[in-house]
């Protein structure tokens, strides 16, 4: 099934008196009939893998067809609420080695993890897969995995992780990875230069603390920075620039309150951790994000594409530095949950809607 749809962009919630560009753009759906999907990369050879959250890993050819079969050879994937199988990243030397990243929630529902492996493609089966990493300690419950993937400029892996919802004052303890981001080598060592290696009370993986749940994480080489956006509780959902060893104040620092309406913290800032350059309250669900690099949408080079789900939109953002300049809200007209955007290879958006019949949608202009 394919459908084109020309529409209008509108420019929403300016952070200053900057207007957004509008520009025409069509939709293709590239595939559908995907359960729940995740996350989404582009193998150099022109097909896709997308991961379904139950606990499958899809290909999507050359031109455009999902194949029946699964990728046989995944580990077996925890699925329950939010836990499930989450991101697939290609290796930064892919192309000499054939190697990707995995991450998903293993274990039970009374012991469970994030755990990453590393594999290789082989037609349709996944080889020499080896466990990497896993969050340590186990926890309970099936909520607030993180999962997303970027790598540094020199090759080492960073991931987003979240705090287990029921276990927030963890994000505070350096002696464990719950609620952090943490920088690994591609065997899933920690780097010697990670800001917490040889101290007792610290786990070496930790690159940053005090996060929720972080659900996009990019690394932007003109600007040498490394940006993460995450949920907050009712309101609060943040975009923050990441540096070592810095503590993003989860939870005894938050613009948002508990479900119930109930005050988390009465700080909203606090000395010694960092305050968010963007937040959004009501929450928008931030889901993935993409910087947009491409000859496609010119007008659209070096922002941040954020997709949501209770927003069901994606977020375009403009930073100058750290602080937010442009907003602008686009592809509403879809409908849906947007679970993940990604920058395609041919400088086209590719959406995932987050549904049991979710698709695979390409933006771009003819």
């Amino acid at each position: 099934m394919f459908y084109k749809r020309n529409a209008l962009l509108l420019a929403v919630g300016l952070a200053t008196s900057l207007g957004a560009q509008a520009a025409d753009y069509q939709t293709t759906v590239v595939a559908e009939g995907l359960e729940f999907p995740w996350s989404l990369a582009f193998l150099p050879d022109g097909r896709m893998l997308v991961t379904e959250k139950p606990g499958r890993l899809r290909i999507i050819d050359e031109s455009g067809a999902l194949r029946d079969e699964p990728v046989e050879g995944l580990p077996e994937v925890f699925n329950q609420s939010q836990a499930g199988l989450f991101e697939v990243a290609l290796d930064p030397e892919y192309e000499e080695n054939g190697r990707l990243f995995i991450s998903y929630a293993c274990g039970t529902a009374s012991a469970n993890h994030t755990c990453l492996i590393s594999a290789r493609l082989q037609d349709n089966l996944l080889a020499d897969v080896t466990e990497v990493f896993r969050v340590e300690p186990a926890k309970e419950g099936g909520a607030h995995y993180g999962g997303r993937i970027a790598f540094l400029p020199d090759n080492t892996l960073v991931m987003g992780l979240g705090d287990g919802f029921t276990y927030r004052e963890e994000a505070q303890n350096r002696g464990n990875h719950i609620g952090s981001i943490v920088r690994l080598d591609r065997n899933g060592g920690a780097p010697e230069d990670n800001p917490y290696v040889g101290r007792q009370d610290a786990r070496p993986e930790l690159y940053s603390i005090g996060h929720r749940n972080v659900q996009g994480i990019v690394y932007d080489n003109a600007g040498n920075r490394l940006i993460a956006h995450e949920h907050g509780p009712r309101g609060g959902d943040e975009i923050n620039i990441i540096e070592a060893g810095k503590n993003y104040g989860w939870p005894k620092a938050t613009h948002g309150v508990d479900y119930s309406g109930a005050v988390i913290s009465p700080h909203e800032q606090l000395e010694g951790m960092e305050d968010s350059i963007v937040m959004w309250k009501p929450s928008i669900a931030p889901s993935g994000m993409t910087l947009y690099r491409g000859d496609m949408f010119p007008e659209w080079n070096g922002d941040l594409l954020i997709s949501t789900l209770a927003a069901q939109e994606v977020r375009r953002v403009r930073l100058d530095g750290r602080k937010e300049v442009e907003q602008e809200s686009l592809f509403e007209e879809i409908g849906a949950r947007i679970r993940d955007v990604r920058t395609g290879p041919d400088g086209a958006v590719y959406l995932l809607t987050d549904a049991e019949n979710g698709q695979v949608i390409r933006i771009h202009r003819d």
